[in-house]
């Protein structure tokens, strides 16, 4: 099972790939750690936003993508152009979506047997609520 564990923060996807395969827990070598909106006005570039997000999922055989759920209100909400690309990720076809609360996320890693300390990821320090969104996701279904 390949899942990708994903952050959204501001104009950005913030990723990490995680794959589960006879029982281990690997972080797969990815060609890029984030993926940007460049001008999120435009319906062109939210357009070619999904269509770069697809080729990842189909060149790492992604089977699930993992979101990390944002406030819709109160101080910490996400902003507009975070909904829209949780939205554009959401239409992908053939791929499962999934959108995980942070209560749901600190639980599961609490609670779970596996423990990955971050820093031995060798992953960079804005990839590591995706990373934790992934590794929830995965303990869950050990």
């Amino acid at each position: 099972m390949r899942v990708c564990g994903v952050e959204l923060a501001g104009n950005d996807a913030n990723i990490a790939l995680m794959n589960l395969e006879n029982g281990l827990i690997q972080l797969p070598d990815c060609r890029t750690r984030k993926l940007s909106l460049q001008k999120a006005a435009t319906a062109h570039e939210l357009k070619y936003f999904q269509k770069s997000f697809a080729q990842l999922v189909q060149d790492y055989k992604i089977e699930t993508i993992v979101i990390r759920q944002r406030p819709m209100k109160g101080k910490f909400a996400g902003g507009a152009i975070g909904f829209k690309l949780e939205a554009a990720l959401e239409l992908l076809n053939g791929v499962q979506v999934i959108v995980i609360p942070p209560t749901e996320i600190k639980t599961a890693l609490k609670e779970s047997r596996v423990f990955i300390e971050f820093s031995e990821t060798g992953l960079k320090g804005f990839q590591k609520s995706a990373f934790e969104t992934a590794l929830a996701y995965m303990s869950q279904h050990l």
